[in-house]
This record gives structure tokens, sequence and C-alpha cells, in this order.
């Protein structure tokens, strides 16, 4: 037994040291594959095995090397779209995410402007044509007429389109105005001169150089002027890695790039491959392209937003006045004053307003100029919100004689709307319109204007002021400079609305919206803004019920709200319109800056139509004086939240 278990043992240490062979076979093999290996990767590199060239020089990046941290070096075009493209719809999602956040007061076209696919189409002459540029901003449509943004004061729609005649299509397509409206007008008023000019132009130098430079250093018997310009870039990496202004740059800065000019002016006189260079440089121009493109979306998209923010000493004043409203005693004269409101022999002035500091300024505007203030009442209809701080302003400032009576519009009953849906305050609304005229040179700039219709609730005047024939309707965003008393003398010759028209606009261009009903295709479009409403031949006419038939059927086939709204509008008073002189009314003030003085002095009223409104920080300077001259500096309210500054 003890013989057989050491035979037994024997063998056991005879397998456990084959085993342990074995594994130092394997160890010693798998150390001997790593050392070949290690030897093998740096000699596939010095031989030019890998990938089939021989390592970059310096300050060039390989063929596949994709980075774009700099913008320099030769980049995968498809790779470098698609990174950008990734890019600029993460920045997409984001603001596509605001915009839902920040709810209807945005325009549509916003938030369009910001998809990278857009449907672009191209302008022609009766004719839209679809096509998508491959570069630059996409062509617009053939015209535009859409709702502008607004600062909490003009309702604001979606884009519609405007027949547009031109004889360049490619010059038009990349106008901004198309695109973006007055954005482009402030922007070029507000342009600055390029800062660290020094800075911009040794990198422009330098993507230069790094596109000539691989070229150069495989050309034979010129390792002088391959170490030259390999120099001159390392150099400037070097100054510009330190500086980021001009002011940081060494004094001898000058010399550099004039070396660095010398080198490239050189390297130019070389016979190269110029599908080489060319594709290098194009590639930094389009993602430079791509990359301005979407600093301008962002840059209007942040211009929209400022114009429809209500600023915030406004809404300081709106929120003190709500609390003082329930803070303190009142002496309501509401009783004492109610003969006044409804005596048709007065001169009743309707404003449809939620800014309470606007609405005073049109007030005491009005009451400044007028030769009688005692005839005028003035009826500011607003909404719920802004109710108590309305009421408390005109209960604690006078106007002269004037009389002021405050409607919360949503408390209204009337009697077409005891069983519908509650009344709400609806704004006038605005619409941007840019064309060319057909009799314009192709050069000429295309024109941008901002017309307005009145809304909804303006349907309602007859309802709610059933006791008064006539009636002047004012929008918030006016001043006036000479008595008024003059349009309640006018004979209207049956007419019902006394506006200013537009005639730049013909009724004939909207036929897209308007239909091929019965009406003036050469009719021009009118204005909201000063309006002298007959009331009894509006009552007469029943144009109330007009318009909601009108809106009713133009629902069940168009889309879009505000397309209905302004077919309706225009085609409610055909051939109703009173055509008031220009000079009663002069337009422009919140989008135009070239609007001659002389004319200004000598309008009657001045409308701010348009974006920059002059209770905002973007309004126009030059017009800002003339509305705000008119407000009452000595109130507390007004200094605790900043508003004179």
């Amino acid at each position: 037994m003890k013989g057989g278990g050491g035979w037994g043992g024997g063998g056991g240490g005879l397998g456990l040291g084959l085993k342990s062979q074995r594994r130092w076979r394997g160890l010693v093999i798998g150390v001997l594959g790593l050392v070949i290996l290690s030897m093998l990767v740096p000699l596939a590199f010095l031989l030019g095995l890998h990938n089939g060239f021989r390592p970059a020089p310096p300050g060039y990046l390989p063929e596949q090397q994709t980075s774009a941290s700099n913008g320099f070096g030769e980049l995968d075009h498809d790779h470098v779209r698609n990174t950008w493209n990734e890019s600029e719809g993460d920045q997409s999602s984001h603001v596509r995410e605001l915009i839902r956040k920040l709810g209807p007061t945005l325009p549509k076209d916003v938030l369009r402007d910001f998809t990278n696919e857009a449907k672009n189409k191209t302008i022609g002459r009766g004719s839209v044509n679809d096509s998508q540029p491959k570069e630059g901003f996409p062509v617009p449509p053939r015209g535009s007429l859409q709702s502008p943004p607004s600062a909490n004061n003009t309702k604001v729609g979606a884009v519609i389109e405007v027949p547009l005649y031109t004889k360049d299509v490619h010059d038009v397509g990349k106008l901004c105005e198309f695109k973006f409206g007055s954005y482009c007008l402030w922007r070029k008023e507000h342009r600055e001169d390029m800062k660290d000019s020094m800075v911009k132009k040794l990198k422009d130098q330098l993507f230069v150089a790094r596109a000539y430079y691989p070229s150069i250093a495989k050309l034979p018997r010129q390792d002088k002027l391959s170490r030259e310009l390999k120099q001159n870039i390392q150099e400037l990496e070097r100054v510009l890695s330190e500086s980021s202004t001009d002011g940081d740059l060494p004094p001898q800065i000058a010399k550099k790039l004039q070396m660095m000019e010398a080198a490239i002016a050189k390297a130019k006189s070389f016979i190269v491959d110029c599908n080489n260079v060319d594709k290098k440089l194009r590639q930094i121009y389009d993602m430079t392209e791509d990359e301005a493109n979407f600093h301008m979306k962002q840059s209007a998209f942040l211009y929209q937003l400022a114009v429809q923010t209500m600023p915030k000493s406004l809404h300081c004043l709106s929120m003190r006045l709500t609390v003082e409203y329930f803070g303190s005693p009142l002496n309501d004269t509401e009783l004492s004053l109610a003969q006044k409101y409804l005596d048709p022999t007065l001169h009743h002035y309707v404003i449809f307003s939620n800014n309470v500091l606007a609405s005073s300024v049109v007030i005491n505007s009005t009451v400044m100029h007028a030769k009688e203030s005692r005839n005028q009442v003035f009826h500011v209809l607003t909404d719920g919100q802004n109710y108590f701080a309305m009421k408390l302003w005109f209960l604690r400032n006078t106007y002269k004689e004037a009389t002021v009576q405050v409607l919360n519009i949503e408390h209204l009953k009337l009697e077409s709307h005891i069983k519908a849906t509650p009344l709400y305050l609806s704004l006038p609304e605005e619409f941007r319109v840019s064309f060319l005229n057909v009799d314009s040179p192709p050069m000429a700039p295309i024109r941008t204007e901002y017309i307005s219709i009145f809304s909804h609730s303006h349907y309602l005047l007859p309802e709610i002021f059933q006791n008064l024939k006539k009636v002047v309707v004012l929008d918030d965003d006016v001043i006036v400079q000479q008595d008024l008393s003059a349009l309640w003398s006018l004979n209207m010759e049956g007419k019902v609305n006394g506006a200013v028209q537009f005639c730049s606009l013909k009724l004939g261009q909207l036929k897209k919206y308007l239909g091929e009903n019965s009406y003036d295709k050469k009719s021009c479009a009118w204005m909201s803004g000063l309006n002298v409403i007959d009331l009894d031949r509006w009552r007469e006419l029943d144009l109330t019920e007009t318009y909601r038939k009108l809106m009713h059927e133009l629902t069940m086939h168009e889309g879009s709200s505000e397309a209905v709204a302004l077919h309706a509008s225009l085609l409610s008073f055909q051939d109703l319109i009173y055509a008031l002189d220009g000079t009663w009314l002069l337009s422009g003030l919140g989008h135009d800056y070239g609007i001659d003085i002389q004319a200004i002095s000598k309008a009657a009223v001045l409308h701010y139509n348009g974006n920059m409104k002059p209770w905002l920080e973007l309004g126009i300077p030059k017009y800002r004086g003339y509305w705000k001259k008119y407000l009452n500096r000595g109130d507390q309210f007004l200094s605790q939240c900043n508003v004179n500054s």
C-alpha cells in the first residue's frame, strides 16, 4: 500500500511539473509577443505604413484628424458639417424649449428660423419654386407679411406671404430684411467698429499659411521656405496663445506679420496642388459662414425676445400700483362722472391697452394740445391683470379737465357674449410687410413696413358704447402733437372708419388671402393708430355681425388665425374707409430710422408702429424724446421703479 502510495505521489509531482512548465512557456510567448509588437508599431510609423503617409509636419493636422478646435488643418468636410449640425441642433432644442415656456407671445417664425432643414422658396415674378441653397441664409418666400413681436402691447401672429416683384432673384434671396425685419435695421444703426482687428488679421494669415504649408513641405529643394513657413506659423501660434486682444500683442507684432505675409507671398508663387489648398480654404470658409449664420439667427432671436419682454421698470410700476390700490383708501368718483361717460355730445376717445405708461402718454399728449379739455372723455379698456394698476394711476393723476374711465373688458356684460366664451382683451394686430415694387431699380433696397389693423376687441365698440354716436380710437403706441377736435366735424360721407391709408400695399397683392371676391384690387390697405369711427353707421350696417360671419367662414378654410383676422378686417370695411389726410398720422417711428424731421413736426399724430417701441431700450433714440416729454416724471412710483432712467 505504501509502495502504491509512493508511486502515486511521484506521478502527482511529475504532473505538477509539466503544468508549471506549460504556464511559464505561455508567459514567455506573451512577453515575446509584446516586445515584437512594441517594435513593430514605431517601425510602422517610420516606414509610412500608418494610413499610407509619413508623419504630418509640425503645425499641420493630418488628413484623418478632424479636430476643429481652431479651424486649422485639413478637415473632413462631412464630419465638420455633421458636427456643426449636431451643435446647432442642441442650440435649437434649447431655443425651442425656451419658446415653449414663453408661450404664444413669441412669433411662430422665430422657432422656424432655428430649424436646420428649413424649406426655402425662390423669388420670381408670378411664380414660386422650391429650392434649397447650400450656403448662407435661406432664400425667403416671394414676400413676407408677418406679425411682429411686441412688447406686451400688440398681438403677434404667424407668417403669411405677400406678392413681391423683383428683377434679381439671387440678390433678394440674401437680403436680411425679408427674414428678420426691423432687426436688420437696428443692427445697421448699432453696428460697432471691429475690435481687435490686428488679432483677427493674424488669425487670417495663420489660416492661409496652414493651408499652403503641407504643399510647400512636399516640394523638392524648398526646405528653406518650408522652414520659414513653419517658424512663422509656430511664432504666430505662440503669440495668439498669449494674446486675445490688440492690447496684449507684443510691440514687434507688425514685423512678425510682415514676415508672415512675405512667406505666404513666396508660397503662392510656386505651383502647388491647388485643389488641396482650395479644399482647405473652402472648408474654413464654410465653417465660418455656418457659424456666422447661426449667430445671426441667435442674435435675431434675442432681439425678438427683447422687444416682446416687458421692461423690468414697467413690470415694477404695474405691481406697485396694484398693491397700493388694495392697501390705501381711495375716493372713487365713478358715480359722479357716469353722465359724462354716456354723453354723446362730448369727444370720446377709446384706447385698448395693458400698458399703464403708454396709455398715460397717449392721454397726456392729447390733452396738452386740446383747445378745450373739458369736452374730452377717455375710455381705457384693459384686462383683469392690469385693471387695478390702471385704475389707481388715473385716480392719482389728472389731465387738465379731461375725464378718464378705466374698463375691465373681461367683466363687461354684453348681450352677444352672455352664453358665448368669456371676453378677453385683444390688442391691435401688427404685420410686417417687406416688398420691392415693380418700378424699383434692380439694386433698390427692400422696403419694410408694419401695418396694424383692428383686433377682435375693436368689433365690440358698438356694444360697449351703446349710447355714443362717434368715437376716436387711438392705439397706445401713439402720441398726439396737435388738437384733434377737427375730427369730430368730419363729413365721412356715409363711411364707417376714418383712417390713414397705406397705399404701398394694395389689396390685390393679398388676393391669396382675400380670394377673388368682388373687391377693388387697386384699393389701399388701411392702418389703425388713429381711427374715427361712426358707431351709428356701424350699427346700421351691422359690421360686427359681418366680421363674425367672415371669421366663421374663413376659419373653416384657412389654418392661420392671423391670416383669417387680416382677411376679415380688410373685407369688413371694404368700401367703408374714409381716407384721412396723410398729415393726420405719421407711421414708422417704431422701425424706420430715416423719417424726415420736418414730417415729424408737421404730423398731428406720431405712430410708433413696429418692434422698437419708445418705452423699450431698443427704441430708436432720436424718436424717444418725442414720447418721453409726456411722461409724468414727478410721480413717486416712476422714481421708485427707475422708469425715468
